[in-house]
């Protein structure tokens, strides 16, 4: 059981890593332009959106900044924070 639990903690520190840092390259993207080589910029692009699109959406328009990276970055963190906070101790 404390090796599931593990696994499970493991699972979601690496998920909130990798999806904080797929919304980092996809600002960086949007800053400087360019064409990654194998098609990164396309995962990159389909990995964020789905988390950005609905954040964009309830956002109101603020000149034309987007924040949608910002509050993801800090929503990925919570839930993360959350999830890890629910799982059972492991001595």
């Amino acid at each position: 059981m404390a090796l599931l639990i593990i696994f499970i903690e493991a699972f979601i520190n690496v998920l909130a890593q990798a999806l904080t840092l797929a919304i980092f390259a996809r600002v960086l993207l949007s800053w400087v332009p360019m064409k990654l080589p194998w098609g990164l910029g396309e995962f990159v692009w389909s990995v964020t959106e789905p988390i950005l699109s609905p954040i964009r959406r309830a956002l109101p328009f603020m000149g034309g900044i987007d924040f949608s990276p910002f509050i993801a970055l800090i929503a990925i963190q919570a839930v993360s924070s959350v999830l890890l906070r629910i799982l059972p101790q492991t001595l």
